[in-house]
């Protein structure tokens, strides 16, 4: 059974480790796609906003980044998962997750 591109994306996103965060585009990378937007739209539409961490999906350039259940809580979520935010932005170098062995998804 194909799993669609929305479940493909948060088998993935369920990967990323609480106090860690990834991007869009690493998210559509690790997918062999260019389709970052698609990634983004799979987030909004999460039925399972906690189950699978959409809060931990960030911009490329560290921005918090939208969250259906409002900003404010995303950064509250982070915080509380130990990801320091200073202006709106998280050190993606700091924080970032690389994935590994996606041919499965």
């Amino acid at each position: 059974m194909t799993l669609s591109f929305n479940k493909r994306c948060y088998k993935l996103l369920k990967k990323v480790p609480r106090g860690k965060v990834t991007t869009y585009g690493a998210i559509a990378k690790a997918l062999k796609t260019k389709a970052y937007r698609a990634v983004g739209n799979a987030m909004n539409k999460n039925p399972f906003p906690l189950k699978v961490p959409c809060h931990r999906v960030i911009k490329s350039n560290g921005e918090i980044g939208d969250f259906s259940l409002g900003i404010e809580n995303k950064i509250r979520i982070l915080k509380r998962e130990g990801i320091k935010i200073k202006n709106r932005k998280v050190d993606i170098s700091k924080y970032g997750h690389y994935f590994q062995n996606t041919q499965n998804l």
